[in-house]
């Protein structure tokens, strides 16, 4: 049996929703993508064994956290790479650099990097709690920042 073509799909009307992530410490967090995003919580539950948070923007869903893990996000196993967002331009991306510094929050990466050379996009890339991967990216404007020195993409190889 072949996948469907895109010509073929019923899924051609399908776009990215929410995202759930698995998090060791429902209230950690919360506090760090509330803190760090602005996100409302939408709905909670701390029910022993069955704690998860919804947050958003209005009525707008963006993330799921579901405390079910008991260990560290494992880069090394197939999943999840890295979560992205994207803002509109390079000042948002280093406001957001320049935020995250005044809050502790280690970067990989030290500074702002284009996505490869000659791309006018690109970010910057730090870890949640549970070191999960997020970028912070604009479309416009990262060509006037650095590359990888090796040439790969900065959002593929940590």
């Amino acid at each position: 049996m072949s996948a469907p073509t895109s010509e073929t799909s019923p899924l051609q009307v399908a776009a990215t929703g929410h995202v759930a992530l698995n998090v060791t410490d429902l209230a950690r967090s919360v506090d760090f993508y509330s803190g760090i995003f602005g996100f409302d919580v939408l709905g909670r539950s701390d029910e022993p064994g069955r704690e998860f948070a919804f947050l958003g923007r209005g009525a707008e869903l963006i993330l799921t956290l579901w405390q079910q893990s008991a260990d560290e996000f494992p880069t090394a196993m197939a999943g999840l790479h890295h979560l992205a967002f994207n803002v509109p331009s390079i000042s948002d991306v280093e406001a957001a650099q320049a935020f995250l510094r005044s809050r502790d929050v280690p970067l990989i990466y030290d500074e702002i990097l284009a996505h490869m050379p000659g791309m006018t996009s690109g970010g910057i890339f730090f870890t949640d709690p549970d070191g999960i991967r997020i970028e912070i990216c604009t479309a416009e404007g990262a060509q006037i920042h650095p590359t990888r020195d090796d040439g790969t993409p900065s959002c593929g190889f940590f």
